[in-house]
């Protein structure tokens, strides 16, 4: 395996240079009923948003994470909020219920070295601030990221480009 030098330019180009959405244009269909879903009001946006920006990084994601802070930025979080996403364990800009969300979208993407990832515990401090419908949509806005992560990941869209067209 190639490494890259840490000083090496990244091209500003796709890895895979044919639109996926183009060669499985069913993709439209899920991606539609996967937005529609995690925005049924049960959660604020602010913090599936907030959640998603937290999975891009998690994962190494500048796509992702461009993406989502673009998000935030467009709904009017303030850039405080925005840029402590990836220390939000000390930062006071977070209410319990988002620092629920966070921990859990921490919980799901990584690996645990004592047990489960989702532990009973972080389910339990979850479900105090969330309602079951609300959890519900919480833990299926991190699957609908978790779906994107695989794309972001392995063809590597251009990070800045608008989520519809990151091929053009």
């Amino acid at each position: 395996m190639e490494t890259r030098a840490i000083t090496a330019e990244i091209p500003m180009v796709p890895r895979m240079t044919e639109d996926p959405a183009e060669l499985v244009p069913e993709l439209a269909a899920v991606s539609g009923a996967l937005f529609k879903l995690t925005g049924n009001g049960s959660v604020p946006r602010s913090t599936i948003s907030l959640v998603q920006l937290r999975a891009g990084q998690i994962v190494g994601s500048t796509y992702l994470t461009v993406l989502h802070t673009g998000f935030l930025r467009k709904a009017g979080e303030s850039e405080e909020r925005i840029t402590s996403v990836a220390s939000w364990q000390d930062s006071p800009y977070f209410t319990g219920a988002e620092r629920a969300a966070l921990a859990l979208v921490e919980a799901a993407l990584q690996p645990s070295a004592h047990g489960e990832r989702v532990s009973d515990e972080l389910y339990a401090q979850a479900a105090e601030h969330y309602e079951a419908k609300a959890l519900a949509t919480l833990m299926f806005a991190i699957g609908q990221v978790n779906f994107f992560i695989a794309v972001a990941v392995i063809a590597k869209p251009v990070p800045g480009r608008s989520f519809t067209d990151p091929w053009n």
